[in-house]
């Protein structure tokens, strides 16, 4: 029989719920939810956790149904690709029942001699939450660094271990996440945080001097960017990236002299992005100045201020990346009109003349693709990485003077449902502009096609994020069940390249709310979706796509989940204090510019609600999220118990445990997985016990 959950309209009245009890008549809009301090915040979060489990507890059956139909369907035992550095081969090893791996080492010339370097699951055993934000190798093998987060909040320490068997050290906390290795081998540089968590500043640390405090190598004023650290393949030069959302500055330290006062390479120019890549005698400079889709320039060392092209600008395609090896670069493209990345291979001869300008193959379109962990200079063996929405992840080795491609991994799928029984479809909506959106659909092969399909639409559209093709084991359970998945690549993400991403962010926003709501009638048109069962779905700035597309067009979904949802935009674009807001003006624009407000204004999924016939909702929120903090869900939840006129339930689970990304160890968050696919089954009318 069907699970037939308590709630259905009649039982979301006020004195079920505990907005009733918690309801300020002073503060219709429930801002007191960002009184983390509070107790009674805790109290409010706690009592709709106790209504969500109330609520839920017939569909536990099914949870634990898909649950471990996910886990039959995996290999829970998983051995990372071994990858060869110049002294030992490096590989992670997960256990069965762990959630975390385990990573080995043996020498190069002797893979007997295996060894154990760091064990997370270990380390994890005392914590609720562990998170490792980066983990990197001295030049000379000799010593690990990394950092951890146990909070789920991304502060994070700052750990140190000599190799092979010295005991893990602390050497700082409360610093990012992010960690480079001067070529010198005694010298680590990280970033600091200023008191909006925004990454400000470099500093550098010398390890052999235990009594040397950190040094600082490089500091950004500017509230609206963020710094990061690199260093190039090569490893002549360790990189500093400042960047804004549309404005970036490298500054440039020789990897074998870390206290060298870093070098601008190029001063910033408001709207200019540019990235710069290194091979002896020659950087490399990914840009968009005069060049709305990128190019690529070359400059000498001796003269790096007279750049000379290399690729040109092209109308119909975004340069999105370049890699330097010691034969020449391999240059990461899309396709605007097919919304289809490509990797291009370009050999240089000793006078830097192309000499081999060509694409690798593609396995299948559309489909991810990307090139792998190939730490080596002069490597002439690439290691990529394949998947599509029907393709699980393959690593091939190609093979640059053979062309032979020798697949080196592919990820096994267990169960009666294997990638060959699913079929993906692309179609294309008619945004309301005209604009071709491109819709991504799998299904069963045997059924996409043949009568509309229950579907879940999933979508995100924001900071030019690409959604690429992904295979995923859990989405297994959706669509053995009958479910179609779809995604919506609307404008705002990078999926047809810049011009997607520039037509969906600041004055064109509401684009991206259009066409996801014109991806979802697409489907139905093509006969490939019930229009009475679509659910939605979307997290974190993909919450406030499907958020603000439910204000819209609330009877479009009979569903929809909203995942650490940033809903809240306009009162959290007001408050500079908060993590990433200045760094955010770029993406959705500054409030106290009165028509950015009003703009902001008019789409901000909490500021537009009605008493309109919303769907059944699910809000998830984590407590430690410092990205979309867990007011934010909680203040839509209360606001559309209030209103009373939703069709079906509105539910409110917060992690008390977790960040912004979720569980940390990969069986918890397959549970949480499970009980939102749950909550969409039962909503589609497929929640069978």
């Amino acid at each position: 029989m069907k699970a037939q959950p308590p709630s259905d309209n009649a039982s979301l009245t006020r004195d079920t719920s505990p907005v009733e009890s918690f309801r300020r008549t002073d503060d219709p809009e429930w801002h007191w939810l960002e009184q983390r301090d509070d107790p009674q915040v805790e109290a409010f979060l706690g009592a709709a956790n106790a209504r969500f489990e109330h609520w839920f507890a017939p569909l536990e059956p099914l949870v634990e149904t898909l649950y471990h139909g996910h886990l039959a369907r995996r290999e829970l035992a998983v051995s990372g690709l071994p990858t060869p550095l110049d002294h030992y081969t490096y590989w992670s090893e997960t256990a069965a029942d762990a959630d975390y791996p385990v990573w080995w080492r043996h020498p190069n010339d002797d893979p007997s001699s295996a060894h154990c370097f760091l064990d997370l699951q270990a380390r994890a055993a005392e914590q609720r939450f562990l998170e490792v934000g980066d983990m990197t190798m001295s030049p000379d093998e000799q010593w690990l660094a990394w950092t951890e987060d146990t909070q789920g909040d991304e502060y994070f320490d700052l750990y140190l271990k000599r190799l092979p068997d010295g005991e893990p050290r602390k050497l700082l906390g409360e610093i990012g996440s992010e960690l480079t290795w001067a070529e010198d081998n005694r010298t680590l540089l990280f970033t600091r945080y200023d008191m909006t968590q925004r990454p400000d500043s470099v500093w550098r640390l010398r390890i052999d001097a235990t009594d040397e405090e950190p040094k600082q190598s490089f500091h950004e004023p500017d509230p609206e960017f963020w710094v990061g650290l690199g260093k190039t393949r090569s490893r002549a030069w360790l990189i500093i990236e400042t960047a804004s959302k549309d404005t970036s500055e490298c500054h440039l330290i020789p990897a074998h002299a870390p206290d060298t006062p870093p070098r601008c390479f190029l001063p910033r120019s408001n709207g200019v992005e540019y990235a710069i890549e290194h091979r002896p005698g020659y950087f490399y400079v990914l840009h968009n100045r005069n060049a709305p889709h990128f190019r690529l320039d070359t400059a000498s060392e001796s003269a790096p201020e007279d750049w000379q092209p290399l690729i040109a600008h092209r109308r119909e395609q975004t340069l999105e990346g370049v890699d330097a090896f010691d034969w020449g670069l391999v240059v990461t493209e899309r396709d605007h009109d097919q919304a289809q990345v490509h990797l291009r291979v370009i050999e240089l001869d000793a006078g830097h003349r192309p000499v081999r300008d060509e694409r690798l193959p593609l396995p299948e379109a559309p489909c991810s693709l990307m090139l792998g962990d190939t730490p080596h200079f002069d490597a002439r063996k690439l290691r990529l990485r394949e998947e599509s929405f029907t393709l699980p992840v393959r690593w091939i080795e190609h093979d640059l003077d053979s062309g032979e491609r020798r697949l080196l991994k592919v990820q096994p799928i267990h169960g009666d449902l294997q990638p060959e029984q699913l079929v993906c479809q692309r179609l294309w909506a008619t945004a309301h502009d005209g604009e071709r959106i491109p819709v991504s659909v799998v299904a069963l092969a045997d059924r996409l096609g043949q009568a509309p399909l229950p579907t879940l639409l999933y979508g995100y559209g924001a900071y030019g994020e690409v959604l690429d093709p992904w295979f995923s084991v859990a989405r297994l359970e959706l669509l053995a069940r009958g479910v179609a998945f779809a995604v919506a690549h609307v404008r705002g993400g990078g999926d047809r390249g810049e011009p997607w991403y520039l037509a969906g962010k600041l004055e064109h926003k509401e684009n991206s709310f259009r066409d996801f709501l014109a991806a979802r009638d697409a489907l139905v048109e093509a006969g490939l979706a019930d229009g009475e069962r679509i659910a939605a779905y979307g997290a974190s700035a993909g919450g406030l796509l499907v958020g603000a597309s439910l204000n819209l067009a609330p009877e479009a979904f009979c569903a929809a989940v909203l995942d650490v949802p940033f809903v809240d935009v306009l009162r959290t674009m007001e408050n500079p204090d908060l993590p990433l807001t200045t760094a955010e003006y770029s993406e959705w624009g500054n409030p106290n510019e009165p028509t950015v407000r009003r703009r902001i204004r008019a789409y901000s999924p909490l500021d537009n609600l009605a008493a309109l016939p919303y769907p059944s909702v699910f809000l998830q929120g984590s407590w430690h999220d410092s990205r979309v903090p867990y007011w934010e869900p909680a203040k839509l939840y209360a606001r559309l118990i209030e209103l009373g006129s939703a069709r079906g339930p509105v539910l409110l689970r917060t992690d008390m445990t977790s960040g912004h990304g979720g569980a940390s160890g990969r069986f918890k968050a397959w549970r949480d997985n499970a009980r939102q696919d749950a909550f969409i089954l039962w909503a589609l009318g497929l929640a069978e016990t």
